[in-house]
């Protein structure tokens, strides 16, 4: 499940939150009680591990090739 970020506008108060994407976002902030709570957008934050990724496996193949061409 996805990590969300909000700030509260009325008091300034900044969380993370663990939600399914299908939850609705929270509005009441749980300093002020205000309703004033809203989402941020920030990064999203992933690496891309295993085979089957460009970095992985298309990269350096084409490097390979060119090197046994050069040899020819």
């Amino acid at each position: 499940m996805p990590i969300y970020e909000y700030r509260c506008n009325g008091c300034g108060h900044e969380m993370e939150l663990i939600q399914r994407m299908s939850d609705d976002p929270m509005k009441d902030c749980p300093v002020c009680q205000e309703s004033k709570l809203k989402k941020l957008i920030s990064a999203a934050g992933f690496k891309l591990k295993g085979s089957g990724w460009y970095e992985t496996d298309f990269k350096n193949q084409s490097k390979n090739q060119s090197k046994t061409k050069d040899k020819s």
